[in-house]
């Protein structure tokens, strides 16, 4: 994916993850009747009616690339990734939506090789987009529904890593390994937050690092992963290996990750 052919397809993309978020807008009002899925998460007809809106809009943005999405795969469905497809989390965060916390957000990440090349993080609560791509990501002001305007966004980059870490961590997934992690490190304070915003707030300077340490959803992280290193960070397996993306014999299932800003300060 060269620099141009993301400068062609950021402006198509982002205009679709607003109109995701205005959909989710207008349909989580009247529907707080949750359903449990097999893993037991929640899902609700805003999950599905954003989906329902990115799914076609791909199609029509980039024929032909498979689309693997969250309520998809829940249904059964796994298609065989190929070498370039999309992961989409049409609305991460539905626990915090639901208890009326604007934490939510629609992830939407472009992958090739196993690796995401492109990832927007878009934030309908707030009206904020985040996207990354080729070294360069950026933060905009995008109402949902809205025309996606590039002059008005803005650059944004990791911060160096301080002496005692900003952490981001999970609002409603806490869990032992992480915690054990956590214990480790040299930290100033906490963010708690939900959704893939902590890997916003890592791409714009305001964390250090993000750890999960558990097993999660590729469409989780991919749109978050490509943004944070396009912003200037990593994300890396805890072992410090490459994530690779398109697990399909694993149900797209990832084994935790630690995600970081800058180096070190000299």
């Amino acid at each position: 994916m060269s620099a141009g052919e993301y400068a062609r397809l950021l402006q198509p993309l982002a205009e679709l993850a607003a109109a995701a978020g205005r959909c989710i807008q207008e349909t989580a009002p009247s529907d707080f009747l949750t359903r449990s899925k097999a893993d037991q998460s929640p899902v609700t007809a805003a999950d599905e009616a954003s989906e329902a809106i990115l799914r076609e809009g791909l199609g029509r943005i980039l024929p032909g690339v498979p689309v693997i999405a969250e309520e998809g795969v829940a249904a059964g469905e796994l298609p065989e990734p190929g070498d370039e497809f999309f992961l989409v989390d049409p609305l991460d965060g539905t626990r915090e939506l639901l208890a009326g916390r604007p934490e939510y957000a629609v992830n939407l990440a472009f992958v090739s090789g196993g690796v995401p090349k492109i990832g927007l993080i878009y934030a309908p609560a707030s009206g904020i987009l985040y996207a990354g791509a080729e070294g360069s990501a950026i933060r905009a002001v995008l109402p949902p529904g809205s025309d996606f305007d590039r002059a008005k966004a803005a650059p944004i980059r990791v911060r160096p890593r301080p002496a005692r870490f900003v952490v981001a961590v999970s609002r409603s997934h806490p869990d032992p390994a992480t915690d054990r992690f956590l214990a480790t490190l040299p930290i100033e304070r906490c963010l708690v937050m939900g959704s893939a915003l902590k890997f916003a707030s890592i791409a714009e300077g305001l964390a250090d690092a993000y750890p999960r340490l558990v097993s999660l959803s590729e469409w989780d992280v991919a749109a978050g992963h490509a943004l944070v290193v396009a912003a200037g960070g990593s994300v890396r397996t805890p072992d410090g290996e490459a994530l690779r993306y398109g697990a399909r014999a694993r149900n797209f299932r990832l084994g935790g990750f630690i995600a970081w800003g800058g180096p070190p300060i000299a």
